[in-house]
């Protein structure tokens, strides 16, 4: 497709920082919000960018949006999903930590914590969680995946599989509204899937723009969870299949107006 000499401005930026916000493009450009949501609505039309709440992301690849980049989207929501999750595990507890960069969040919000161990293929988690003597770092085995540090095939599939943990924490790449939860690579899934299958209570961790983004491998479904956190759930579908089966929503918005 053609580019206008802001639209190509506009994606440069997006792959630099992974998103784009049409407030922050209004102000950087010196026109109307409407101005920015028609460029986004010709790049996301052309299959360049992909729309999230408030403006849009940069698809890269099976990554979608480069890891680094993907710490900026949602950083404060993330932050605030990692303490909600942090408070409902209590010290003495056991643990899995999957790659992403929201279980990242709470594996930083878990630093007061004492006498943990925690399970996890997330390099990023474990180079962290490590400093701490009052928690144990137990890492899997397997291939690492250079673009995020994530540790995955069927090697650390068979690691996972030797625990039974308390609580697993667990991110996905995107949720669909009927509550399929999805992921691109499928060595990952796989690993998630031993995760979910192998602790006693499992913890979603999703800021709100996964309800807006879509992945091709399926790692289970809503119902499978028994608590999931995020920033803010617009899906009603949602609500219902986690009001229908037992799982608890908690949406971290309501919980700061609250």
């Amino acid at each position: 497709m053609f580019l206008s000499g802001r639209q190509a401005e506009i994606l440069e930026i997006a792959k630099a920082e992974g998103r784009v916000l049409v407030e922050d493009l209004a102000q950087r450009f010196s026109v109307t919000p409407q101005t920015i949501r028609k460029d986004l609505n010709d790049l996301c039309d052309g299959h360049i960018l992909s729309r999230i709440h408030g403006g849009a992301i940069f698809p890269g690849g099976t990554e979608n949006v480069k890891y680094e980049a993907r710490r900026s989207i949602a950083a404060v929501e993330k932050q605030a999903i990692g303490r909600a999750a942090a408070g409902i595990i209590p010290n003495n507890a056991s643990l899995f930590i999957n790659i992403g960069t929201t279980t990242e969040a709470v594996g930083e919000a878990l630093l007061d914590h004492h006498e943990l161990m925690v399970i996890t293929n997330n390099i990023n988690v474990a180079n962290k969680l490590r400093l701490f003597p009052s928690i144990e770092v137990v890492i899997a085995g397997g291939v690492v995946r250079g673009s995020d540090g994530g540790i995955v095939g069927e090697a650390a599939v068979d690691f996972i599989r030797q625990f039974k943990v308390d609580y697993a924490v667990i991110g996905v790449s995107a949720i669909d509204e009927d509550g399929a939860l999805l992921d691109f690579d499928l060595r990952e899934v796989k690993v998630a899937q031993a995760i979910i299958a192998n602790a006693r209570h499992v913890i979603l961790v999703a800021d709100s723009t996964k309800f807006e983004r879509a992945a091709p491998v399926r790692i289970g479904h809503l119902s499978q969870i028994h608590t999931f956190i995020t920033d803010q759930c617009p899906l009603p579908s949602l609500r219902t299949i986690a009001e229908e089966n037992d799982v608890r929503l908690i949406e971290t918005s309501l919980l700061a107006n609250g």
